[in-house]
């Protein structure tokens, strides 16, 4: 039976690829955009089985009135995709307070707007399932990246914390945590900070030809296989890193954290109490 999937950041990289993945294998895909003539060319090939959404995960009236359309159009909402996002490059210090606000406005307030709306469709059916698209940046950092940083970090507390509520409900969650892919996520859907400091020169340089290798990024293509196993699994994780620089680096990061846990442990201990 053909699953009804609703996709946000639909217009191009992940969102796009994955919304033509699940149309190729035989779903009805919701798929929304701040510019749908983006999503023309699926229209014109899958027809019906796609509806386009026009759609700002900033504004949260948008997004209420969103779910009702797909709620309407399809009659339910089996897996949501929170895909909206951007990248914010640059110091934290030469960070803007609008910068910052616009960050964690839609990298965190829009997924949670979506998230909000879809979860009374998803209680009454007793079933669904939400993949955040966080990144392996919410787990670890780099330079250069902290308001992003910091907005998947609140992702995935955000969403460890609703999928400890909605169990019961059927619901599933998963949040999914890719390391630098090639698509436009460090081109035109990025934003750079203006004011560089220059004392910061030589955490940029180093950041600069960090990427330079391109082992460095991974193929989107690579990841369709991963999402669809995701979405078709009874048992789904609660994580899941894409690519091989996420890996190795969160599997090192853990490692780290769980020594250094260990080597306080009396004082950890002893700051009980009792």
């Amino acid at each position: 039976m053909a699953r009804i999937i609703f996709i946000t950041g639909a217009s191009r990289g992940f969102g796009k690829l994955w919304a033509e993945a699940f149309l190729k294998a035989g779903d009805k895909v919701a798929a929304s955009a701040r510019n749908i003539t983006a999503l023309d060319d699926l229209v014109e090939k899958y027809g019906s089985n796609i509806l386009p959404i026009s759609l700002d995960v900033n504004k949260k009236n948008e997004v209420t009135q969103a779910v009702a359309k797909v709620k309407e159009h399809f009659g339910a909402i089996d897996i949501l995709i929170n895909n909206a996002g951007f990248g914010l490059f640059g110091t934290v210090e030469e960070t803007s307070e609008e910068q910052a606000r616009a960050q964690m406005e839609t990298n965190f307030f829009g997924l949670l707007w979506v998230t909000q709306a879809v979860l009374p469709v998803m209680r009454a059916q007793k079933s669904g399932h939400i993949i955040q698209v966080s990144s392996f940046l919410g787990i670890t950092t780099l330079p250069l990246l902290g308001l992003y940083n910091a907005s998947k970090f609140a992702v995935e507390g955000l969403s460890e914390t609703i999928a400890s509520e909605v169990a019961h409900l059927g619901i599933k969650f998963t949040l999914i945590e890719p390391n630098g892919f090639a698509t436009e996520w460090a081109g035109n859907s990025a934003v750079q900070t203006t004011a560089e400091i220059a004392d910061y020169n030589p955490v940029r340089e180093a950041f600069a030809s960090s990427g330079e290798n391109p082992e460095t990024w991974g193929k989107p293509e690579a990841t369709v296989d991963a999402i669809l196993k995701v979405a078709n699994s009874a048992n789904p994780p609660q994580r899941l890193l894409l690519g091989k620089i996420a890996y190795h680096t969160v599997k090192e990061v853990y490692t780290k954290r769980l020594a250094e846990i260990d080597e306080w442990k009396e004082v950890s201990i002893a700051a009980h109490g009792h």
